[in-house]
């Protein structure tokens, strides 16, 4: 393990994915006691997506900027919202130069899937509809998001495609969960990893998903055709239960020829990138910025 990361290991937060009521105030209160993000260099406006239900969304538009992303937050679909992703909505906006539309989506399991993509479908729709009043071109909308969130992204653009929906110009996948099944060799084998676990993530999917079997909406990784997809970034952490799945959804988006950038972190862990300090995070934070400004500027 990167040992500026495996200094900070005793000290990090021990979240019960089994009580997510608890989990939710926890995490909550941490983020709150974080500093503020430098915003000066955007507009940032509270709004409502009108769907069935309603959805709030936190908007971050740096100046000049022209392409946008939908952005879902981390979390295993349990915990987090738009006050909890506050930091990392706003550096992807100022690292990216990008519009960025956080999604405050409803969580399990008060709310299974498909709650979550529907409010997430529900935000692009919208976003598409309202690129003028946004300042954006419709033609550099993207998805994208953390853990729980990339999985949200990675289905929105399935459902994107399947449907005929609003067009999606790029997809930004970090440590994404895409796939209920947990038979990777990462899943199976990262049982006391750092923050996320196998037993953690047994737990989001069955939050997530009850008793309800997936379907390639709930777990991409499920979806038997990939063609035809955005093009993708994807980011994996070395001691991550996600690692593997991340790693054969990008071969497989390949294999169809859909254009994808691999980076695959050595020496983190899952979340490990809110260890701002740590140079490995800066750079794998740098570098979510630039891989969205790049594919933003095509």
């Amino acid at each position: 393990m990167d040992p500026e990361l495996e200094a900070f290991i005793p000290f990090l937060p021990q979240l019960d994915m089994n009580d997510p009521v608890t989990s939710r105030k926890e995490f909550s209160e941490r983020a709150a006691a974080a500093p503020a993000p430098d915003t000066s260099n955007m507009e940032v406006e509270d709004r409502t997506v009108s769907a069935d239900p309603d959805v709030a969304v936190r908007v971050y538009r740096p100046h000049q900027a022209q392409g946008a992303i939908v952005w879902l937050h981390g979390g295993g679909g349990v915990f987090g919202d738009l006050d909890t992703e506050h930091p990392w909505a706003a550096r992807i906006a100022s690292l990216a130069g990008a519009a960025v539309i956080s999604v405050g989506y409803r969580l399990a399991p008060e709310h299974r899937f498909p709650a979550a993509l529907d409010d997430a479908y529900a935000v692009l729709t919208w976003t598409a509809e309202h690129a003028d009043e946004l300042g954006i071109d419709p033609a550099r909308i993207a998805v994208g998001g953390h853990s729980a969130g990339a999985n949200i992204a990675a289905a929105t653009a399935l459902r994107a495609r399947d449907e005929q929906g609003p067009a999606i110009h790029f997809q930004l996948l970090n440590q994404p969960g895409l796939d209920d099944r947990q038979e990777t060799w990462s899943a199976r084998n990262f049982t006391d990893t750092p923050w996320f676990n196998r037993d953690k993530l047994a737990a989001a999917w069955r939050h997530y998903l009850g008793s309800q079997p997936a379907t390639p909406y709930a777990a991409p990784a499920r979806a038997a055709d990939l063609s035809g997809l955005p093009p993708a970034y994807i980011a994996t952490a070395e001691f991550c239960p996600n690692r593997d799945e991340g790693i054969a959804y990008a071969l497989r988006l390949m294999q169809v020829g859909v254009s994808v950038e691999l980076h695959q972190w050595p020496g983190t862990f899952h979340g490990s990138q809110a260890l701002l300090s740590a140079e490995v995070s800066q750079r794998q934070n740098a570098e979510l910025g630039a891989a969205l400004r790049r594919a933003l500027a095509k």
